[in-house]
């Protein structure tokens, strides 16, 4: 019985170091998909489309600054004015969704003389609401309607597309071709052909661009009616992708 015991405990150890060595045996002639990946030859290109678009809505920024001795005189006088202004808006057909009131201060006021202490003269109190026009063709008409009706300060006034989704495919499209374009030019000048595209990934996209400086303080009094030129918007996106080329 002893002896039957003696011989199987090596049989055992036996099978357990044949088992190990042909796991390790397996993971040495199985590499991963890294390594196999990193003995290729790739490409790792990028490229960007590019489309004109014209606008069709414009976001604009108007407001009422006024001045009194008092904070109560100052923010009264600018409570009644900006609601005329907030009135004819409307009447020149925006709808309130597309009036966001954006600033409201009140500053007070002060005379600097060398070597004195400064002396209060008064209060500014200043109201500003952001419009969304709709209609470029209202645009110089609402501007003008506005100042009429009290607003004496324009500023930030930018152009944009309601839905960009259109003009960001045909980008989309274009820079995919350049892209590929690309990939070709670069396989053929070192002497490959593109196998296949391994990864692809977008950036940027449309935005709107930043207000263009418009500031003016006016004053309420007749003016030809202001002229509003739209332009072009430029919708881009960036693409990059990662190409395996084969001989």
């Amino acid at each position: 019985m002893k002896t039957l015991m003696r011989t199987a405990a090596p049989l055992a150890f036996g099978a357990l170091m044949l088992t190990g060595a042909a796991t390790v045996a397996q993971a040495q002639t199985a590499p991963p998909a890294a390594e196999s990946m990193f003995r290729a030859t790739t490409l790792n290109l990028a490229a960007y489309g590019e489309v004109k678009a014209e606008p069709d809505m414009a976001t604009i920024t108007v407001g009422v600054v006024t001045e009194a001795p008092t904070a109560v005189a100052a923010m009264e006088q600018n409570r009644v004015r900006m609601n005329q202004v907030v009135a004819t808006l409307k009447k020149a057909g925006l709808a309130e969704r597309d009036i966001q009131t954006s600033n409201i201060s009140l500053n007070p006021q002060y005379v600097y003389v060398q070597n004195e202490q400064p002396k209060l003269t008064g209060y500014q109190a200043t109201n500003q609401v952001t419009i969304i026009v709709n209609e470029l063709a209202r645009l110089g008409a609402a501007i003008d309607a506005t100042v009429s009706a009290g607003a004496n300060n324009v500023q930030g006034i930018s152009f944009g597309l309601k839905d960009p989704t259109s003009a960001e495919n045909q980008a989309r499209q274009k820079a995919v071709r350049a892209l590929q374009a690309k990939a070709d030019l670069y396989a053929q000048a070192t002497g490959h052909r593109v196998s296949r595209l391994v990864s692809l990934s977008e950036g940027g996209g449309y935005s709107p661009p930043p207000p263009m400086p418009m500031a003016m303080m006016a004053r309420a009094e007749k003016f030809d009616a202001t002229s509003v030129s739209p332009g072009q918007l430029s919708v881009r996106v960036d693409v990059s992708g990662l190409y395996e080329l084969a001989r």
